[in-house]
């Protein structure tokens, strides 16, 4: 059984919201549920999230895309480069979660106790 996890990070590297996907769905299933009822300024992200409808909910929002474009993309969009330098924050705080070994490995056994892990692990982080 593979997990993704989807994550939301504020700008000083700290989970703001995650969800949990099976391993073989597409990342863009998951962003509507993370980004709804939040503000922000800026979206950061891969390559994977460069979808018109996500393109179109942040223009309406008022939103900066960063979000690096498959190269298949007809209408190429300005991406700010010296934002999306800050991507590795995204990147940190992954490295930070796999620190923990039942996260890593994926060791529990329900989607609720792996996401109580994921919690419990932002907390630690988040202390230190």
């Amino acid at each position: 059984m593979t997990t993704k996890i989807l994550a939301l990070i504020d700008a000083l590297g700290n989970l703001v919201r995650f969800e949990l996907l099976p391993g073989h769905q597409f990342d863009t299933i998951g962003v509507a549920p993370l980004i709804k009822d939040i503000q922000f300024d800026a979206l950061l992200g891969y390559k994977a999230f460069d979808s018109n409808w996500i393109v179109e909910e942040l223009d309406q929002r008022g939103a900066q895309v960063v979000i690096s474009q498959r190269p298949a993309r007809a209408q190429k969009l300005k991406i700010d480069a010296t934002m999306y330098e800050w991507q590795h924050l995204i990147e940190n705080y992954f490295c930070k979660l796999k620190e923990f070994k039942r996260i890593a490995m994926r060791a529990c056994k329900t989607d609720q106790s792996f996401s109580a892990m994921i919690y419990l692990a932002a907390a630690v982080i988040n202390s230190r």
